[in-house]
């Protein structure tokens, strides 16, 4: 009887939330029109409220959202007055083509592809050989043991473009260590390795640009903002390279002051992940294939623009082209098909177009406005504006279970706030900033609802959601303070903070 009343409880909560979203979206829609506002725009604003609360709420699944934005990017979009001529309408033809016009952005193409990619990695075992062969290196402590999950998740962040599903190769093989050391799920070794495991992937989000969708979102979003302006995957990796060399030390030292092991952890680990390791056999030709394709893409990728004229989505869409062909490949369509979460793909199309038209119908540049008033950063330096944006960023994300949204829904207004101050004289960097502001929309190291990888990892029942929270707040503040330092050098030496 439990179970019903739980699930009711649950209905209940998306009842609410859905009609909280309708009345947000009522209320700006509903409203007089604002000054210096095109009633676009402001119907533009009451969609992204609408579905900041519907991804907020969790009121419908992630996917229906984007569907439902879409919607109202036609219907009400569509029948507002032109931003650039008020005596005519927008019209239904227009709008539809600004929510379906994320579908032809390329940063699309490259998360399709390598939410492929990832699946070929998981498919062949490749991931769990790469998890396993680096733990049998690390020794039976505890402390080995840890910082060989840590180590994990840091080479499978280069392989596998896709935070879930390295969590997600990740725990087997972690709890299979616990059962051998003999420990409970709920032992503090277990809260270690699995918040490890979890936190060690969202500084690799920000480390590496495929890493992530989000990551991907952002770069859509400066390219339909910025024409002309390009982030390669070099160009990212050496701007955040600092960022997690320094993080994932400083992430291993907090995690193990808060969780530090019971003295009573015993040996077996070491032979759990050997035993584990046999059962794979020897390297399969898939696999290899994978490893193969894998390294000559990092290669291709490093090199983007360098050596040879294909971009990162390029590259990608080939390399998944070879890995699904009769013969040379190591799966079938069918079994992509079957794998890829599509539903995301949908949601970073749509969450682009939503961009799009806030721009479009200067909705962001308005809000930006109301942004740059209130913390008066048109007499600001680039750092101040950092500070203010980053931290912004970061209380924003308390509120989002997915870094995609969060990232499709404020960076249209950050890109929007660092031009409103450029022209005001502030000398930002703004593609720059936008990619150092971008990395902190990756900071879901608070609360457990912050990140699927974090729901991955909280799933195994190996820790509490305070205990995640607890250790979460020390990381976010580390990482906001590094973010400060880098701002003031790394990333001032490379141009991307002053214009």
């Amino acid at each position: 009887m439990t179970a019903p009343a739980a699930d009711g409880g649950n209905g209940a909560r998306r009842w609410v939330g859905l009609g909280l979203a309708v009345m947000v979206l009522a209320a700006v829609v509903l409203a007089p029109p604002i000054a210096g506002l095109p009633v676009a725009g402001q119907r533009a604003i009451g969609i992204l409220l609408f579905a900041v609360v519907l991804w907020v709420s969790e009121a419908v699944d992630l996917t229906v959202s984007a569907f439902l934005i879409a919607v109202l990017i036609i219907l009400l979009v569509g029948t507002a007055p032109d931003p650039q001529n008020a005596q005519r309408m927008l019209g239904i033809a227009r709008a539809r083509d600004w929510a379906i016009a994320g579908f032809a952005n390329n940063a699309v193409a490259l998360v399709g592809a390598a939410l492929v990619f990832a699946t070929a990695v998981t498919a062949t075992g490749l991931d769990r050989r790469i998890a396993l062969s680096t733990l049998s290196r690390v020794g039976t402590r505890p402390q080995g043991i840890f910082a060989g999950t840590l180590a994990v998740g840091v080479l499978l962040a280069f392989l596998v473009p896709s935070a879930t599903a390295r969590v997600s190769a990740v725990v087997p093989i972690v709890l299979g260590i616990i059962a051998a050391f003999g420990m409970q799920r709920d032992s503090r070794l277990a809260a270690l390795l699995m918040i490890g495991s979890a936190q060690v992937c969202s500084v690799m989000n920000v480390g590496i640009l495929t890493a992530a969708a989000q990551n991907a979102t952002a770069l859509g979003l400066i390219g339909r903002a910025v024409p002309g302006a390009t982030i390669t995957w070099l160009d990212w990796f050496i701007a955040a390279a600092p960022f997690w060399i320094v993080m994932v030390p400083l992430v291993y030292l907090i995690l193990w002051r808060f969780h530090r092991p019971e003295e009573t952890v015993g040996a077996g680990g070491a032979a759990a992940v050997a035993e584990q390791r046999a059962a794979l056999g020897p390297m399969s030709g898939a696999e290899k294939r994978t490893l193969l394709a894998g390294l000559v893409l990092l290669g291709f990728w490093a090199t983007e623009g360098r050596l040879h004229p294909l971009d990162t989505a390029s590259s990608t869409i080939i390399a998944v082209t070879v890995l699904l062909l009769p013969r040379i490949g190591v799966m079938t369509w069918k079994q992509a098909q079957a794998a890829v979460p599509w539903g995301t793909l949908i949601l970073f199309a749509v969450g682009i177009a939503l961009g799009t038209v806030l721009v479009q119908t200067r909705g962001a540049a308005w809000m930006a406005n109301q942004i740059v008033d209130g913390f008066a950063l048109r007499e600001a330096t680039p750092f101040i504006v950092v500070a203010v944006m980053a931290a912004f960023l970061i209380v924003v994300h308390l509120g989002f279970a997915s870094a995609t949204a969060l990232a499709a829904a404020f960076i249209p207004i950050v890109i929007s706030v660092l031009q409103e101050v450029a022209r005001a004289g502030v000398p930002v960097n703004v593609v720059g900033l936008t990619m150092v502001l971008q990395f902190t929309v990756s900071f879901g190291f608070m609360l457990v609802v912050n990140a699927p990888q974090n729901m991955v990892a909280y799933g195994t029942g190996t820790f509490a959601a305070r205990d995640f929270t607890r250790s979460g707040i020390v990381i976010t503040i580390a990482g906001y303070l590094l973010v400060l330092l880098l701002t003031l050098t790394w990333w001032d030496w490379l141009g991307y903070v002053r214009g």
